[in-house]
C-alpha cells in the first residue's frame, strides 16, 4: 500500500460523539477531523451535533430558569 492510499476506517458512536464535542468546543485534532472528513456518511455527525445542541440549550434554560426569581 502506497503512503498516498489510506483506507477508510470506521467510527463508532462514541468516536463521533467525541468528535462532535470536540469541534463544537474548538478543540478538534487535524488528524480526527481529517479521518471525520473521510467517512461516507455525514448523517451521524450531524444528528450528534443537533442533539448536543438541543441538550445545550434546554441546560441553559434550565440554569436561567433557576437564577432568574419566580414572579
Amino acid at each position: 500500500m502506497h503512503d498516498t492510499e489510506q483506507k477508510e476506517e470506521k467510527v463508532t458512536i462514541w468516536e463521533v460523539v467525541k468528535s462532535v464535542f470536540a469541534a463544537m468546543l474548538g478543540v478538534q485534532s487535524d488528524k480526527n477531523r481529517q479521518r471525520d472528513f473521510k467517512q461516507s456518511s455525514m448523517l451521524p455527525y450531524i444528528l450528534v451535533g443537533v442533539v448536543f445542541v438541543v441538550l445545550f440549550v434546554v441546560g441553559l434554560i434550565g440554569v436561567v430558569s433557576l437564577i432568574m426569581p419566580n414572579e
